[in-house]
């Protein structure tokens, strides 16, 4: 091979993997483009976590090559809803995503307390305004609109999961757009508020420390299954010390015996936020949305 075929074989290969940038920020409620040195909608700790979104907003990461219709996924980071683990559990998700021809959006929803209104569906109505706007908008973004998912981990795997369970609509929605997802993927997720399963923390952050009966009933998603609740994909780990692993569990025998198709990983090890030790745990998942039709090899 010659100088120039070596170049321009170098060259392919750096487009191949070259890090998937956001191509744009989108205010949900208003569909405003943000440039993301200007974003003043949310506020950052000094770890880097999320304390406080003012307007929620979604971050667009497309495949580099997009020539047919491509899945997509709707990505909630976790924190307990009291913060959002944006960078380690959604941008750097989004970017394996994309890389693996899935146009993934991270979701950077309101947390409760940023209202006096409504705050423990303020999640819901985020996550649900997400996929209005995701749907909407794919042929736009050369998305094919009935492979559109929810992807969350740890209390964002709950509210993946309320959505996945509570799809009708609570935001204005004027053209009737369908807010179920076609898929959910949930990692490490919290799914009870059951006082003997629920992670403590986020059930006090989202329903307050005295939730009531009917509260709890319906934001235990374990509870809320149904046959028209979409496929699933789960992960969890064995020896999770902060979400039990029977969420998971739980979550799938529901899903099993209404005969929604899902899959269920477990590690024995890794505890929580395992993604950041098995460098490989999409691998499985990868091949779970090739073999469930939502993936195109």
């Amino acid at each position: 091979m010659n100088n120039s075929g070596r170049l321009i074989t170098l060259l392919l290969i750096a487009l191949l993997f070259a890090p998937a940038k956001a191509q744009e920020i989108i205010e949900l409620y208003n569909e405003n483009i943000l440039k993301s040195e200007f974003d003043s909608t949310y506020t950052k700790n000094p770890g880097g976590l999320i304390t406080k979104v003012i307007s929620p907003t979604i971050e667009m990461y497309l495949p580099t090559a997009n020539d047919s219709l491509c899945p997509a996924v709707i990505i909630c980071p976790g924190g307990g809803y009291s913060v959002i683990v944006y960078e380690g559990e959604g941008i750097s998700t989004a970017k394996k995503m994309a890389a693996n021809g899935i146009a993934a959006f991270v979701l950077k929803y309101r947390l409760p307390g940023s209202s006096s209104d409504d705050n423990k569906n303020l999640p819901l109505k985020d996550a649900q305004q997400a996929i209005k706007v995701v749907r909407e908008n794919a042929s736009k973004w050369n998305i094919s609109p009935v492979k559109i998912g929810i992807m969350g981990f740890s209390a964002g795997g709950h509210l993946a999961s309320t959505l996945a369970t509570h799809y009708h609509s609570l935001i204005d929605n004027p053209e009737n757009t369908s807010l179920r997802p076609d898929f959910q993927i949930l990692v490490y997720p919290v799914i009870s508020m059951l006082d003997s399963l629920t992670h403590l923390g986020s059930r006090n952050q989202l329903l307050g420390e005295n939730p009531s009966p009917e509260d709890i009933n319906n934001f235990s998603s374990e509870l809320q299954v149904d046959c028209n609740t979409p496929p699933a994909y789960i992960t969890h780990a064995t020896d999770d010390l902060v979400v039990d692993v029977d969420n998971s569990i739980f979550y799938f025998e529901q899903l099993r015996h209404h005969k929604v198709p899902v899959e269920m990983h477990i590690y024995q090890e890794g505890n929580h936020g395992f993604i950041f030790k098995h460098e490989t745990w999409t691998d499985p998942l990868f091949k779970w949305m090739k073999s469930s039709g939502f993936l195109v090899n």
